[in-house]
């Protein structure tokens, strides 16, 4: 070992000879404390880490057009007052659908199902139509039977589709004749429910009846022969058939003196099939105008209840 270093060795001693050393309990708590501090440090950079990531994300978030922030917890926001009255926000009008259809010329579907409605099963009283007051006679009851008069020997398959059914007997007037006087004539009035498909089966039967039926004695007609013929029926609900019955009056001493007329209309309004039957009274004749008056009246009662 060299000179140089020996005596470099012996200064290191000297002075380490000089120094006090430190109690050992002294020195412990002195390492604790060290320790303490680095913990803290290391805790405080980790929390100012977190805190900006936040704010970051917080910034973020309001940038996107999300919630605005609401201000910091140590700056008080504007107090509201009771005289500020609350904003009204009007919305706008939502934007109607075309009704052609959609942009590309498709027709858009119909809507089906829980707003359809439902077919009739029962016939209320108010399917009934009323006549008007000047034809008025007070003479109305409710009937059953017949709904035609007899064509020859014409059946009608589609009784069988028959759901419900009901018929009047009432009595009119003309106008110019005084209340309380005899009736000017009477009507038989049914109406009936058909099952879906049914009541057109009805009509056209009762069509082709009338025309393989040109005349006829009636059972309890046998002195006069009836003669059946179809007419314009008009436009009446649906489709609807119009027929006359003719036949020579008979006088008291057997002589013949004009002629007899019926007129029956019966009327389709979906699967309800109304019958209009003039009826005369005591020898009179139907006629084709109050006739046609009362069958609107019909055809608007059953389209009223249908709707």
């Amino acid at each position: 070992m060299s000179a140089e270093l020996s005596d470099l060795y012996r200064s290191l001693g000297a002075a380490a000879d000089d120094q006090e050393l430190a109690h050992p309990g002294l020195v412990r708590r002195r390492a604790d404390r060290r320790a303490r501090v680095r913990v803290a440090s290391t805790a405080l950079a980790v929390a100012v880490l977190l805190g900006g990531v936040a704010v970051g994300g917080r910034l973020v978030w309001s940038a996107d057009g999300g919630t605005p922030l609401p201000p910091p917890a140590d700056t008080p926001g504007p107090a509201p007052t009771g005289s500020t009255p609350p904003l009204s926000v009007s919305p706008s009008p939502p934007s109607s659908p075309p009704s052609g259809g959609t942009s590309s010329g498709t027709p858009s579907a119909t809507t089906t199902g829980a707003g359809k409605p439902q077919r009739p099963t029962s016939i209320p009283d108010r399917a009934f139509f009323v006549l008007a007051a000047a034809n008025h006679t007070g003479l109305e009851s409710r009937i059953e039977g017949a709904v035609l008069p007899v064509l020859c020997t014409a059946g009608y398959p589609s009784e069988s589709a028959v759901v419900q059914r009901r018929g009047r007997y009432l009595a009119y007037k003309r106008p110019e004749t005084p209340k309380g006087y005899v009736p000017d004539g009477s009507y038989r009035h049914t109406i009936t429910i058909y099952r879906p498909g049914r009541a057109d089966d009805a009509v056209r039967e009762l069509r082709r009846a009338v025309r393989d039926c040109p005349e006829q004695e009636l059972p309890d007609d046998g002195e006069r022969i009836w003669r059946q013929r179809l007419l314009d029926p008009g436009r009446y609900g649906d489709e609807s058939v119009l027929f006359e019955m003719r036949a020579p009056f008979l006088e008291v001493n057997g002589k013949s003196g004009g002629e007899e007329v019926r007129l029956v209309r019966a009327v389709r309004v979906d699967d309800v099939v109304t019958v209009l039957w003039e009826q005369g009274w005591e020898g009179t004749s139907a006629e084709r105008a109050p006739f046609d008056a009362d069958s609107r009246r019909a055809v608007a009662a059953i389209e009223d209840w249908l709707d």
